[in-house]
C-alpha cells in the first residue's frame, strides 16, 4: 500500500536529463558517479513503477575546449568531436545507461532549436546588445574567448583560472574579469579590442530566480546547490553574453554577426530540447508535452561545476522564452576522486570508462553498485582500486552472490529446480515475507528523495534478511530431520530471491536480467517479478515453478587484477613527473639553475618491473657511482635494447619509493611530434660517464 501512496505523489510524465559531456575525451568514472549512475538508478526505477520517462543526454561538441583540442591533435573540430562522441556513446550503451535518446549538438535538428531559441528571445526584446573590449590575441588574430585565456581569478587567487571559470573555487566570470591573462595559444598578454555581442540580463531575473529556488525549494533542494545559487544571487546577477567570437559552433543566426557562434553555455542546455524532439521523431511522439506541461516533472541531473548553469542561466533562458516548464529538482553530486587525487583529464589521472569495459569484461555491475555505494552525494569521496575489490568480493560475492547461490543450488539439490509447495508459516516465516513485502516503498522513498546510496544499501539489506534467514533455519541440518519445515523455508527464501531480481534493476541491471532468467527460464515468466508485485502479499515464484540452474551472479577479483591497475596509475604518475610540459615555467634564477645536477650516464641493467605495463628498473653508472633508477620507459623500450645505453641523469633529485624499488634520480626524455621517446644523450662518444651537463 506504502509504494502505492508514494507513487501517487510522482507525476506520471517525467523528463529526465543528463548533463552533456564534452566531446573532448572519453567518460571516466567521475562522470559516472557524479551523473550518469545515478540518473540511470533513477529512470529505471520510475519505467518499473510505469512511469512515462524521457530520458535524454547528447554531446556537447563545441566549446573552446574542442577546438583546443583539435589544434593539439592536429585535426578539425569536426574530426575530434566524431572521434569522441562514437567513444562516448558506444561506451553508455555497453555500460547500460538507459537513455531514451542520446544525440550530439552538432546535429541539425541541434542548429535549428537552438538558433530558434535565440531569435525568438531576440524578437522578444529579451537581450541586451553591447559592444565591449575583450580579450584580443594579435599573433593568433582572434579573440580570446573563455579557456582561450588563463589568469589569476579575481576570487581565490588561482594562478591557472581559465577565462569562463575557475576549477579551483568554482567561479564563473568573464575573461576580462582575470588578473594578468595570458593566451593559452601563444603565451602572449593580449590586447583589449571593441566587438559586438548579445547579452542575457540575468540581473532582471535575481529576484525571480531567489523566490523560486531559495524560497520555494529551500527544502528539497540540495544543500550544495542552494548553496551556490544564494553565493551567485548574493553577489549580484549581471548581463551574461550568449555569443561569443569563435570560428566553431552554431552560427549567431543575425545579420552582421558573422564570425561569431552562440556561447556554448546558451546552445548546450538546449542539447536536451534537441534531443526530446529527435527521440520523439523517432517514436512518433508529440515531445512538447515533456518540456511545457505543467503536469510534467524535470530533473536535472549534473556535477557541482554544473550548478550555475543549470540553475541560473538556463532557468532564466527558459523563463525568458515563456512557454517553457521548469526542473523541479537538480539533485547536483560533488566530486569523486581517484586514489586521493584529483581526476584530471589533462594528466590522464582517470580511470576511462571504454578502458573499464574493455578490462573488466561483464562486470559493469560491479562499478555501477561500487560507485553508487561511494557516490559524492554530500561530500567529495575518493575512488580506490581497493576498496573496488573489498566492496565486490566482501558485498556483492559474499553477501548478495552468496545467498542467490544458496537458494538455487539447495533447490535444485532437494527439488530437481521445483519451487516446493509451503507448509504451515511459523511466526518467523511471516515476519520475513512482511519486511519483503515494505522493501519496494523503503527502497522507493530513498531514491526520489535522490539517495541512491541509501537505496542501495537497503537493497543489500534484503540479501542480508535473506542470508540471515537461511542461516538461522538451517535447511541443510533440517533436510535430514524435518523434510517437510524446508519446503517452507526454501519456499520464503526463494521468493526473497525473487524480490531482489526486481528491486535490483535500477542500480544492476545485467544482475537483474541474469537472476530473472535463473529463476525464470524465460522473459515472460519474468514479467510477474515487478516492483509492484513485492510490495503485495502475492506470490513471487509459485510452487510447481522451475527454476533454472545455478551460476554466480558475481566472482571474486584478484589481487593481480587490481595490482594491474594499481601499476597503471603509478605508471601515469612517473609520466606527469617526467613530461616535458609545453608552456613556459616560472622564472628561475642563475642560482637556481646551478642547483640541478646533471650528468652524463651509461645503462648498464634493465629488466622489468614485475607486474607493471610501464617500468623498468635500471642500473645506471653515472661516474660518481652506480644508480638503481626507477623510469617509466617499457613501452618504448625492450630492456636488453637499451644495455649500453648513453643518458643523461638528474642525480640530485631526492630519491622516491616507486613499486617498492627505490629510484635515485631520473633519466632525461624527450618526445616526438609522433609521441615517440627518445633518450637525451651526448653527440660525442668522448665524453666520459659523471661529466655534467650544463
Amino acid at each position: 500500500m506504502q509504494n502505492k501512496e508514494t507513487a501517487m505523489t510522482l507525476a506520471d510524465r517525467i523528463t529526465i536529463t543528463a548533463a552533456l559531456p564534452y566531446t573532448n575525451g572519453p567518460v571516466h568514472i567521475g562522470h559516472l558517479a557524479g551523473v550518469y549512475v545515478p540518473a540511470d538508478i533513477y529512470a529505471r526505477y520510475l519505467r518499473l513503477n510505469k512511469k512515462d520517462v524521457a530520458f535524454v543526454c547528447g554531446s556537447d561538441e563545441h566549446g573552446v575546449p574542442i577546438t583546443l583540442k583539435a589544434k593539439k591533435e592536429g585535426i578539425t573540430p569536426q574530426e575530434v568531436v566524431d572521434k569522441y562522441h562514437a567513444i562516448i556513446k558506444r561506451s553508455f550503451e555497453d555500460f547500460g545507461i538507459s537513455f531514451d535518446n542520446y544525440s550530439r549538438t552538432s546535429a541539425k535538428i541541434h542548429h535549428k532549436t537552438a538558433s530558434d531559441f535565440f531569435k525568438k528571445l531576440y524578437e522578444d526584446g529579451k537581450f541586451i546588445e553591447e559592444t565591449s573590449e575583450q580579450l584580443y590575441d594579435a599573433e593568433a588574430k582572434q579573440f580570446l574567448a573563455d579557456r582561450f585565456v588563463i589568469g589569476i581569478c579575481p576570487k581565490c587567487g588561482n594562478e591557472e583560472s581559465y577565462g569562463d571559470q575557475c576549477e579551483k573555487c568554482g567561479t564563473s566570470h568573464n575573461a576580462t574579469d582575470l588578473i594578468n591573462p595570458k593566451s593559452a595559444i601563444t603565451g602572449n598578454v593580449p590586447s583589449l579590442k571593441e566587438t559586438k555581442h548579445w547579452y542575457l540580463p540575468l540581473n532582471e531575473y535575481q529576484e525571480w530566480l531567489k523566490e523560486w529556488i531559495l524560497v520555494g525549494h529551500k527544502n528539497d533542494w540540495k544543500a550544495n546547490v542552494l548553496g551556490q545559487v544564494k553565493s551567485w544571487t548574493d553577489d549580484g546577477l549581471k548581463p551574461r553574453a550568449v555569443t561569443r567570437d569563435l570560428d566553431w559552433g552554431i552560427p549567431v543566426p543575425l545579420e552582421g554577426a558573422e564570425g561569431k557562434v552562440l556561447y556554448v553555455w546558451f546552445d548546450a542546455p538546449i542539447g536536451y530540447i534537441s534531443s526530446t524532439k529527435e527521440w520523439a521523431e523517432r517514436v512518433g511522439k508529440d515531445w512538447e508535452p515533456y518540456w511545457k506541461d505543467k503536469n510534467t516533472k524535470m530533473v536535472h541531473f549534473i556535477g557541482k561545476d554544473n550548478i550555475v548553469f543549470h540553475c541560473i542561466i538556463f532557468p532564466a533562458m527558459l523563463k525568458a522564452e515563456g512557454s517553457y516548464i521548469l526542473p523541479e529538482n537538480v539533485p547536483a553530486n560533488e566530486f569523486l576522486n581517484l586514489e586521493g587525487d584529483k581526476i584530471s583529464t589533462s594528466k590522464n589521472w582517470a580511470v576511462w570508462l571504454h578502458e573499464y569495459l574493455e578490462e573488466f569484461k561483464d562486470k559493469q555491475d560491479i562499478l555501477r553498485y561500487v560507485l553508487t555505494a561511494n557516490a559524492p552525494e554530500t561530500k567529495d569521496n575518493d575512488f580506490t582500486w581497493k576498496d573496488f575489490q573489498a566492496r565486490n568480493n566482501n558485498e556483492l560475492v559474499a553477501i548478495f552472490g552468496n545467498f542467490i547461490n544458496r537458494v538455487l543450488v539447495l533447490t535444485n539439490k532437494y527439488y530437481e529446480g521445483i519451487v516446493p509447495k509451503p507448509n504451515e508459516f511459523t511466526e518467523v516465516d511471516i515476519q520475513t515475507l512482511a519486511k519483503l513485502n515494505e522493501y519496494p516503498q523503503i527502497i522507493s522513498s530513498s531514491i526520489e528523495r535522490y539517495r541512491f546510496r541509501e537505496a542501495l544499501s537497503e537493497l543489500m539489506n534484503l540479501a542480508r534478511l535473506g542470508n540471515k534467514y537461511l542461516a538461522d533455519e538451517e535447511p541443510w541440518k533440517q533436510i535430514k530431520t524435518n523434510p517437510e519445515r524446508v519446503k517452507t523455508i526454501m519456499y520464503v527464501a526463494l521468493q526473497i530471491a525473487a524480490g531482489l531480481s526486481a528491486l535490483s534493476e535500477p542500480f544492476l541491471p545485467f544482475t537483474s536480467q541474469k537472476l530473472k532468467l535463473m529463476l525464470c527460464h524465460s522473459a515472460l515468466d519474468a514479467e510477474s517479478l515487478t516492483w509492484e508485485n513485492i510490495s503485495t502479499h502475492e506470490t513471487l515464484l509459485p510452487a510447481n515453478h522451475k527454476i533454472g540452474k545455478a551460476e554466480l551472479l558475481f566472482s571474486k577479483i584478484e589481487d593481480d587484477e587490481i595490482q594491474k591497475q594499481i601499476d597503471k596509475l603509478e605508471a601515469t604518475k612517473i609520466e606527469n613527473i617526467e613530461q616535458v610540459l609545453e608552456p613556459q615555467k616560472e622564472t628561475i634564477s642563475f642560482d637556481d639553475f646551478t642547483k640541478l645536477d646533471i650528468r652524463i650516464g651509461t645503462i648498464i641493467e634493465a629488466e622489468k618491473i614485475p607486474k607493471t605495463k610501464k617500468l623498468l628498473k635500471l642500473k645506471v653508472d653515472v661516474g660518481i657511482d652506480t644508480r638503481t633508477i626507477v623510469s617509466g620507459i617499457a613501452e618504448s623500450f625492450k630492456p636488453e635494447e637499451i644495455i649500453g645505453q648513453r643518458v643523461s641523469v638528474l642525480v640530485n633529485l631526492a630519491p622516491r619509493k616507486l613499486r617498492g624499488v627505490e629510484s635515485e634520480g631520473m633519466i632525461l626524455m624527450s618526445e616526438t611530434n609522433d609521441g615517440k621517446l627518445t633518450f637525451i644523450e651526448p653527440e660525442k662518444d668522448s665524453v666520459k660517464n659523471g661529466e655534467q651537463v650544463s
